[in-house]
């Protein structure tokens, strides 16, 4: 299918801005036009209460932003980790989606603002990031929430993290996920995603390049980092069965499509119930461009939905 023409002016306006492609800048240069090249919606969508505040980690106090949709006692709970490859992003980057997301699905958004590479390699992310979800589910009551009902998300990176923290989960014994949703994941090492043909077809021109994937991940495990840590890529588990029920989106024009097609394909194979869908026409960034691309708002729907349809089981 052709780029869809408002993803397409998107980038179009990215280009314009004359920037230098991701990666070839320094991390703190890349963070500053990352927060350049975006795209606010005029007005923000409200929700009942949003409250920035920190929680305990293994390294100090993590910053969380909690959404809540209502008052409504026990609501359902997603731990969410934004994207960015693991050196950009914070809690403002998917503000628009988890405002849509808590009032559609009508749960409790705790974002995550984990350790950022390369000040705070590999694992520093991984940590905060299953400890903010241990801490979230054991600390549920005090967030409105539902401690049986908790399931973790995230875009690119954070698509990562969640499905190194469901493996996490299941391997030391909680805390037990209800559901994983994961939006163009990150979920093998590039030295093997190369060979699959969305990094090809792809290399170049959607923002999200190959060479910008390269640097991401020397700067998160290092040049020498060990690329079959399955902390560090998920797809390198010996075993994904026993995992919560996934949902799996990808975008067409995008490096990282086939490696989230094969963790979906690898989920279902092991009997993991596992929803599958890429979006044609859409580049890595239309989830959280929904301010400028509209099919951006049907894949937040589809998490809102995917989201629903878990709490309510």
């Amino acid at each position: 299918m052709p780029l869809d023409p408002q993803a397409k002016a998107v980038l179009d306006l990215i280009a314009s801005m004359d920037m230098p492609p991701l990666g070839t800048l320094s991390p703190e240069e890349t963070r500053e036009g990352s927060k350049a090249r975006r795209q606010p919606p005029d007005e923000l969508e409200p929700v009942h209460r949003v409250e920035d505040r920190t929680i305990p980690g293994p390294a100090g106090e993590i910053p969380v932003r909690v959404y809540t949709p209502s008052d409504a006692p026990d609501l359902p709970l997603l731990v969410y980790f934004h994207g960015g490859g693991w050196v950009i992003g914070d809690l403002d980057m998917e503000d628009v989606a988890h405002r849509a997301i808590a009032n559609e699905a009508g749960c409790v958004i705790m974002s995550v603002d984990y350790r950022l590479a390369p000040e705070d390699p590999f694992p520093a992310s991984i940590d905060d990031c299953f400890a903010a979800t241990a801490w979230a589910a054991e600390h549920a009551p005090e967030l409105g929430a539902d401690p049986a009902r908790v399931a973790v998300g995230g875009w690119s990176a954070g698509g990562n993290l969640t499905a190194a923290v469901a493996q996490l989960a299941r391997d030391g014994g909680g805390p037990q996920l209800l559901h994983q949703v994961m939006v163009c994941p990150v979920t093998d090492h590039y030295s093997r995603s190369m060979d699959r043909r969305s990094y090809s077809e792809n290399a170049d021109g959607y923002l999200l390049t190959r060479e910008s994937m390269v640097w991401f991940w020397d700067m998160y495990i290092g040049k020498d980092g060990d690329p079959t840590d399955p902390k560090a890529a998920p797809m390198q588990a010996a075993d994904v069965g026993g995992l919560p029920p996934a949902t799996v989106l990808t975008m067409e024009f995008d490096p990282l499509r086939d490696e989230g097609a094969a963790y979906a394909d690898r989920l279902r194979e092991a009997g993991v119930a596992t929803k599958y869908i890429c979006y044609q026409g859409q580049i890595h960034t239309s989830y959280n461009s929904s301010a400028a691309i509209e099919r951006g708002r049907d894949i937040i729907a589809e998490v809102s939905k995917s989201l629903s349809d878990a709490f309510s089981r």
